[in-house]
């Protein structure tokens, strides 16, 4: 493998959702990323939707409460560089892999821990989701609807955003801390503070009287007219997001509205619900390709909104390669991008498993080892032995 993070191996015990996108993003820059899965394998739904986040990783299965097969993890553990586990708080200590003992093993080690509510708190140890933890976070509630209610944006904001990816940062500062002569240490990442975060700007508006709006009154949350979103005469959609007065003026004029429309009273409020009817009116004459051909090159910050199942057509992501089919599927390409180190296309998805006897055999267990475990399910091997997967390269 390439990338910036060759030679960087994680151990990643199975989890669901934040947990394995941050792996996932770990391998597509070049991390030696060891998957521990359930001797049982995957449920049929977490397989479904895992399906990408998976790749570019190996798999072993362990049965983690049998001693032998915690005793198996350890033995990664202490090679590795970082471990990641979004269990509940406390049920990788009751396991016996808790960052106490880990770090005990391997002094430099990076823990990475993903949890919703974070490791301590009234909160810590109550179920939840993406939406729980953005709502209690106050990340949600400016967030409109068109009926003005609190919109979910997907899982993208609190699983993904505030939370894996805070995660993979945590953990790449940890890794230079402890590459730079200091000791390890655990990353407690929760989706909750990741999502606060993320409401810095919000927090700067409302401080200086610019969100003062009642919600869908104000300029992110569909209350202003220039950034929004207008269905075409072929009911599609074009994004508009012209908020500086340059990017404004050029809207108007590739709208057929700057006669008609005063850009003077673009911030005026009270101006909003008719300039938003007006150019309601006016996206809704044409289809959303012959906007596109009217927009294009105008800096107007006016696009069209693409669906999922058109990205691939999509000119700009098709020469920048921001998607690839890979594996038969059609998913995002690692990013960001490297001039130097450069990333390689992730591998398929690896089934749970696949790389028990590969892994194994690094640990110096030989193959009559190997099945003895297997014997006793305290390991799971998709692949048999002798057919072992190809490496992914000197380790």
């Amino acid at each position: 493998m390439s990338g910036p993070l060759a030679g960087v191996t994680i151990v990643e015990l199975g989890g669901i959702g934040p947990a394995p996108f941050a792996g996932m993003m770990l391998g597509d820059l070049g991390a030696d990323v060891i998957r521990i899965d359930r001797v049982e394998g995957l449920p049929d739904g977490e397989a479904a939707t895992h399906t990408i986040l998976l790749r570019g990783r190996r798999s072993v299965g362990v049965d983690l409460k049998d001693p032998r097969g915690r005793d198996l993890a350890l033995s990664l553990i202490a090679r590795a560089d970082g471990v990641i586990e979004g269990f509940r708080p406390g049920v990788a200590e009751r396991l016996g892999l808790g960052p106490e003992i880990a770090l005990a093993r391997n002094p430099a080690l990076v823990y990475g821990r993903m949890t919703g509510w974070g490791q301590e708190g009234p909160l810590s140890q109550t179920a939840g989701h993406d939406i729980n933890y953005i709502a209690v976070s106050g990340a949600l509630e400016p967030i409109a609807g068109g009926d003005g209610a609190p919109a979910a944006p997907l899982n993208m904001l609190g699983d993904f955003g505030g939370g894996a990816m805070l995660l993979v940062t945590g953990m790449l500062a940890a890794l230079l801390s402890a590459r730079g002569g200091g000791a390890g240490q655990v990353v407690d990442a929760a989706i909750v503070d990741g999502a606060a975060l993320m409401t810095a700007m919000h927090r700067s508006m409302l401080h200086s009287g610019l969100w003062d709006a009642p919600r869908g009154g104000n300029l992110f949350d569909g209350g202003a007219p220039y950034y929004g979103v207008y269905r075409t005469a072929d009911r599609r959609w074009m994004a508009v997001g012209a908020i500086e007065p340059k990017f404004y003026a050029e809207l108007l004029r590739g709208l057929d509205l700057a006669h008609e429309v005063d850009a003077a009273r673009q911030t005026d409020p009270l101006s909003w619900p008719e300039t938003r009817s007006r150019f309601a009116t006016r996206f809704a004459e044409r289809t959303r390709a012959q906007w596109e051909e009217r927009f294009h090159g105008l800096d107007a910050c006016t696009t069209p909104v693409i669906a999922p199942d058109e990205v691939m057509d999509n000119a700009h992501l098709s020469i920048r390669g921001t998607y690839s089919r890979e594996d038969g599927l059609v998913q995002p390409s690692p990013a960001p991008r490297f001039s130097r180190t450069r990333t390689t296309p992730p591998t398929a998805s690896p089934s749970p498993g696949e790389h028990t006897h590969e892994v194994l055999a690094e640990l110096g267990l030989d193959a009559h080892a190997v099945e003895t475990l297997i014997d006793a399910r305290v390991v799971r091997a998709s692949t048999p032995a002798g057919q072992i997967p190809p490496s992914r390269g000197s380790r």
